[in-house]
C-alpha cells in the first residue's frame, strides 16, 4: 500500500471515530471536550403519572444539568451520565430503581424523591451507593450513614411552619396524610407552635390520594374557628384538592389572609380562616395553575427550605434551564423538586472536582463527603458539610445538616418572603414534644 493511500485510510478512520464519539454516552453534546477520564454514571428517580405526589421535574432537571456540564467538557473531565427511573410511589418501584442503580454501576443516586425510604435505602446500603440530596420526605434519608441530605426535610418544614403560624394563629387545624410519615407531622407542628406558647394543632388525618376532602375540610374549619384561626394542609400534590374542597364549603371565604391584609377570592368573608402549607404541597406552579392573584392561595402562609423563586441566587439554575432544558415544560425553576435537584447536583459536581482523579467510585464519593468536603450552594442553603460535628443529631433525624427554613407568603399571585433570610429550626426539631 502506498503512503498516500495509507494516509487517506488513516484520515477516514480518524474522522469516523470522531463522528462516532459524538453519538456515544448519555447526555454528550456536540462540542463537549471530554477527556481521558472515565465517565461518571448516576441515577435520579421520582414518581411520575401516579395517583399521589408526582415529581417529573426532578429527573428532567438532572438531564438538563448533565447536558450543561457535558457541553462544558464534563465534571473535571468526566462525562456525566444520568440514568432516570420512575419510582411509581410504591415500595416495589423504589426498590427496583435502587437495584437498577447498582446493576448499572451508578456511583450515586442524586436529587431524587421517594416516600419509600426503607425499600430503597437497604439495596443502596448493600451496594455502598450514596444518596445525595433526596427530597427529604422519609426518616431513612436522615438516619442512613449513606444519605447526604441538602435540606431539613419535611421535619424542618413542618416544625418551622408551626413557628410561622404561631405569630398570627389562635387555633390551628392540621390536615396531613394518614401514613407512617404523616403520623410524625403533628408533633413537629406542635413543637413550633409551643415555642410561642400556643396550644397544639388539631390533628386531622386524610387519605393521601383521595379525590375530594369535604369531611376533613369541614372539620378543619370548625376546629380552627373564625378569625385568627388557621387551616394547614400538608398533603403533597393533593393539597390543591383539599383546598378545592375547603373553598366550596358553605359560607367560607375562598382565600388565605396574610399580614398584609390580603384576602383571595370572592367568597363570603364570614369564614375568614387563614390557610397555609409548606413548599412541596403548595408552590408557585400550583398558585399559577389555580389563578395567580385570584388563586385560593392568595394570602396563604407557606414555609420553604430555600429562598423565594425570584431570588437572584437562582439565576445560575435558571440560565442552565433556559439553555439546556429547551422546551421541556417539566423543568419549572419555581418547583421545589427541581430546585432540590439543582442543589443536589451542585454537591455532586463539587465533590467530583475535589477528588481530582481519573476514576470516580461510590466509595470515593461517600468518603469525601464523610471527611468534610464543604459545598457552597451560592446562598441557596447554608454551606453544606456532613462531618459528625455538622449533624443536628435530632431524634429520628440525626443526619440533618441544614436546619434552616424560610417564611413566605402569597402576595399578588407570587410567593415572596414574609421575612428576610433564614430561620433556624434546629432546636425546635431536636426538642419537639
Amino acid at each position: 500500500m502506498t503512503g498516500r493511500r495509507l494516509s487517506s485510510l488513516l484520515a477516514s478512520v480518524t474522522a469516523a471515530a470522531a463522528g462516532a464519539s459524538l453519538l456515544t454516552g448519555c447526555g454528550v453534546l456536540p462540542g463537549a471536550t471530554g477527556g481521558s477520564r472515565e465517565p461518571v454514571t448516576v441515577m435520579t428517580w421520582a414518581p411520575d403519572q401516579t395517583r399521589a405526589t408526582n415529581m417529573p421535574g426532578m429527573p428532567a432537571m438532572a438531564q438538563a444539568f448533565a447536558r450543561w456540564v457535558n457541553a462544558e467538557g464534563g465534571i473535571d473531565g468526566h462525562e456525566l451520565r444520568v440514568l432516570t427511573c420512575n419510582e411509581q410511589n410504591t415500595p416495589a418501584g423504589a426498590a427496583a430503581c435502587a437495584r437498577r442503580a447498582d446493576r448499572e454501576n451508578a456511583v450515586a443516586v442524586v436529587g431524587s424523591y421517594s416516600q419509600n425510604g426503607r425499600a430503597f435505602m437497604a439495596p443502596l446500603e448493600a451496594a455502598g451507593i450514596p444518596y445525595i440530596g433526596g427530597y427529604g420526605v422519609t426518616e431513612d434519608e436522615f438516619t442512613s450513614p449513606l444519605s447526604y441530605p441538602v435540606n431539613g426535610g419535611l421535619a424542618s418544614l413542618v416544625a418551622g411552619h408551626g413557628m410561622q403560624l404561631a405569630e398570627d394563629c389562635r387555633r390551628v387545624s392540621l390536615v396531613r396524610p394518614d401514613t407512617l410519615a404523616g403520623d410524625r407531622l403533628p408533633k413537629l407542628l406542635d413543637a413550633g407552635l409551643k415555642k410561642a406558647s400556643k396550644r397544639g394543632a388539631v390533628d386531622i388525618p386524610a387519605v393521601e390520594d383521595a379525590t375530594e376532602y369535604t369531611a376533613q375540610a369541614t372539620r378543619a374549619r370548625e376546629k380552627a374557628g373564625g378569625d385568627d384561626g388557621c387551616v394547614a394542609a400538608v398533603l403533597g400534590e393533593r393539597t390543591q384538592t383539599f383546598f378545592d374542597s375547603f373553598r366550596r364549603l358553605p359560607e367560607t371565604g375562598s382565600g388565605g389572609r396574610a399580614d398584609d391584609g390580603g384576602s383571595g377570592g370572592d367568597g363570603d368573608e364570614s369564614g375568614n380562616v387563614r390557610i397555609s402549607s409548606v413548599l412541596g404541597s403548595v408552590g408557585q406552579p400550583v398558585i399559577d395553575r389555580t389563578g395567580g392573584a385570584r388563586s385560593p392561595f392568595e394570602g396563604a402562609y407557606v414555609t420553604g427550605w430555600y429562598p423565594e423563586a425570584d431570588d437572584k441566587s437562582w439565576e445560575p439554575m435558571r440560565k442552565v434551564i433556559r439553555e439546556h432544558a429547551f422546551a421541556d415544560n417539566r423543568v419549572d425553576p419555581t418547583d421545589t423538586g427541581v430546585q432540590t435537584t439543582w442543589i443536589a447536583y451542585t454537591v455532586l459536581k463539587e465533590v467530583i472536582e475535589s477528588l481530582d482523579t481519573d476514576t470516580i467510585t461510590a466509595s470515593r464519593i461517600s468518603e469525601a463527603l464523610d471527611q468534610g468536603t464543604r459545598v457552597d450552594t451560592g446562598g441557596l442553603t447554608p454551606p453544606l458539610r456532613w462531618m459528625y460535628e455538622d449533624l443536628l443529631g435530632a431524634p429520628d433525624f440525626p443526619r440533618i445538616v441544614n436546619h434552616e427554613v424560610t417564611f413566605q407568603v402569597v402576595r399578588k399571585g407570587r410567593l415572596v418572603a414574609q421575612k428576610p433570610g433564614f430561620v433556624d429550626v434546629g432546636p425546635t426539631v431536636t426538642n419537639r414534644g
